[in-house]
C-alpha cells in the first residue's frame, strides 16, 4: 500500500508545475526553486505513491498513465484551492458544476447528444468532459471514480468485476435506413429482403447486435453482412456511401435522416435498442446525472 503519510500540498505543486512546463529545469524557473529541491520532493512523492509518475522522453518528461491520474487530481486540488482564496477574500464562487461521462464508442453519438442535452438546460451551470472508451476500461475507471456516470447501450453483468449499478433510461424500437436507392430496392418486401440486402451491423460483442442476430435466426434469415463496426459514427458514415442499410434506433431517426440523407426501409419494433446510465452509488445523487435520467424517461423515449 502506498504510504500517504508524507503527502503534502507542496509535493503536489512541485508535481504538477513540472507536468506542465514539461521538465524540472521550467519548473525550476516557474517556482524560483533549485533544481535539486524540486527533483527531491518529486521523488519523495513517487516513494509516498508507489509508482513512477513520469518518462523520460528526449530532454523532457511525460507523464506516465498513473501520472496522468495524479495531475487530474492535483489540477482539480488547485483549481479547489483557488476557489478558496477567492471565497475567502470576499468574491463569489462561480465554478461550474463538473460532470464527467464515460462513452462506449459503440454508443450511437445521436443518442449520447440527446442524452446529455438535459444537462445544459439546468439552473446551475455545468462544465461537461465526454470521455470514449471500450466499455471494460471505462469500467474500470468509473470503480475509481474518474467518471460520475457511464452512459451505455447494454447493462451491467452480473458477473461484472466491479461494484456499479444500472440505472434503465429508456428504449426504443430500431428502424433499417439506407440510401435512397437502396431504399426503394429493399423496402417493399422488407423484412424479408433483408436476406439479400447487404447490412452494415454492430460488433457481435454489442448488445444490440445480439438481439439483431436472436431476431434473424427466429425468422430463418441469413444475412449478408458486409460490414461490422465498433464505432456506430463510422457504420454509418458507409451507409451513407451506398454500401448497406444499417439499423438505427427510434429515438434519433429523424436526426439520422436529415443528417445523413438516407431513408426508411423499414421498422423492427421487436427489437429494442436499450441505454442504461451506470453509476458507483445504487441512489443517484449528482444535479446533472439525475436530470439526464429524469428527461430521458420523461421526454426521449417511448
Amino acid at each position: 500500500m502506498p504510504d500517504l503519510t508524507d503527502l503534502n500540498y507542496h509535493h503536489l505543486l512541485y508535481f504538477w508545475t513540472v507536468a506542465r512546463e514539461g521538465s524540472v529545469a521550467a519548473a525550476t524557473r516557474k517556482l524560483n526553486l533549485a533544481q535539486p529541491t524540486i527533483s527531491m520532493q518529486l521523488a519523495k512523492l513517487q516513494r509516498s505513491l508507489g509508482c513512477q509518475l513520469f518518462e523520460r522522453v528526449g530532454r523532457g518528461l511525460v507523464l506516465t498513465e498513473m501520472g496522468q491520474t495524479v495531475f487530474r487530481y492535483a489540477d482539480e486540488i488547485f483549481s479547489l484551492g483557488r476557489e478558496l482564496q477567492s471565497v475567502v477574500g470576499g468574491q463569489n464562487s462561480d465554478r461550474p458544476l463538473r460532470l464527467v461521462v464515460g462513452v462506449p464508442d459503440a454508443l450511437p453519438k445521436l443518442v449520447t447528444y440527446r442524452l446529455l442535452k438535459p444537462v445544459f438546460k439546468l439552473a446551475e451551470p455545468v462544465q461537461l468532459e465526454c470521455f470514449e472508451a471500450k466499455l471494460e476500461q471505462l469500467l474500470a475507471d468509473l470503480a475509481a471514480n474518474r467518471f460520475d456516470v457511464l452512459l451505455t447501450d447494454a447493462p451491467l453483468g452480473v458477473g461484472a468485476r466491479v461494484r456499479a449499478f444500472n440505472h434503465p433510461l429508456g428504449d426504443c424500437g430500431i428502424v433499417f435506413c439506407g440510401t435512397p436507392a437502396l431504399a426503394r430496392r429493399y423496402r417493399r418486401t422488407f423484412p424479408h429482403s433483408l436476406v439479400e440486402a447487404p447490412l452494415l451491423l454492430p460488433s457481435e460483442h454489442t448488445d444490440l447486435r445480439r438481439s439483431l442476430d436472436h431476431w434473424f435466426d427466429e425468422q430463418g434469415i441469413r444475412p449478408n453482412i458486409v460490414g461490422q463496426f465498433d464505432d456506430s459514427a463510422l457504420m454509418k458514415e458507409f451507409g451513407l456511401g451506398g454500401l448497406g442499410l444499417f439499423p438505427v434506433p427510434q429515438v434519433v431517426l429523424s436526426e439520422v435522416k436529415r443528417q445523413y440523407r438516407v431513408e426508411v426501409v423499414g421498422g423492427l419494433d421487436s427489437v429494442r435498442s436499450r441505454f442504461f446510465a451506470i453509476t458507483s452509488v445504487r441512489r443517484l445523487k449528482h444535479p446533472a446525472v439525475i436530470a439526464i435520467s429524469e428527461a430521458a424517461r420523461r421526454e426521449l423515449f417511448d
